[in-house]
C-alpha cells in the first residue's frame, strides 16, 4: 500500500548522474560517519543508491553457513543460519515484487547478489563487509550507477583492504565503473 502511495505521487524525470555508495555498515549510512555525503552528493544534483540495509543483515545471516561449508561445523552453524536466512529470504522476495510491481528499483535477491562474487573474491572473506563490499558495487554497476564511492573508516584496515582491494578487478570486468 505503501509502494502504491509513492507511485501515485507525481515526479518530474530528469536525468541526473548516478552515485552508488557502499562501505563499512556505520560509515555507509551515517551522515556524522561520513560527513553527510548523501546530502551532499544531492546538493551536486546526483541521483544517489545506498544499498539497503537487508542486504547487510543477510549477509550476517549468510556467513556461518559459508563457514560450516569451508571449515566444517556442527547442527547449528550448518542449519540454524540457514533458517533465519530463509525466513529473511521470504520478506525480500516479498518486498523485491512490490517494489518492481510500483515501477521502483528494487536490489537483487540476496541469492543472486552472492552470484555476483564468483570468481572475484572468495566468500569466505569475511572481513570488515568482506565480499559483500565487491557485491555491492557490482551490483550498482549493472544498474546503472556507475559512479561509486567505497566509504571507509579511517582505522579499519580490514574493510579498506576488501573495499579498494576489489576496485581494479571491478574495472577491468566494467570498464564504465569509476569508483573511488
Amino acid at each position: 500500500r505503501i509502494a502504491g502511495e509513492f507511485a501515485a505521487i507525481p515526479v518530474r524525470r530528469v536525468p541526473k548522474v548516478k552515485v552508488g555508495v557502499v562501505g563499512e555498515i556505520y560509515v555507509k549510512y551515517s551522515p556524522l560517519g561520513n560527513n553527510g555525503l548523501e546530502q551532499f552528493l544531492r546538493s551536486q544534483d546526483c541521483e544517489v543508491n545506498l544499498p539497503g540495509l537487508m542486504g547487510f543483515v543477510q549477509y550476517c545471516a549468510y556467513n556461518p553457513v559459508e563457514t560450516a561449508r569451508l571449515y566444517g561445523g556442527g547442527f547449528w552453524e550448518k542449519h540454524l543460519s540457514e533458517v533465519v536466512l530463509q525466513y529473511i529470504e521470504s520478506m525480500e522476495s516479498v518486498m523485491i515484487q512490490v517494489l518492481r510491481d510500483h515501477g521502483y528499483h528494487a536490489p537483487l535477491p540476496f541469492r543472486e547478489l552472492i552470484q555476483l562474487t564468483g570468481g572475484i573474491i572468495g566468500r569466505g572473506n569475511k572481513m570488515g563487509e568482506g565480499w559483500l563490499l565487491t557485491a555491492e558495487m557490482l551490483e550498482l554497476v549493472r544498474a546503472g550507477y556507475e559512479n561509486i564511492v567505497c566509504a571507509q573508516p579511517f582505522g579499519c584496515l580490514p574493510n579498506h583492504i576488501c573495499g579498494k582491494g576489489m576496485i581494479n578487478k571491478i574495472r577491468e570486468l566494467h570498464p564504465e565503473a569509476n569508483i573511488t
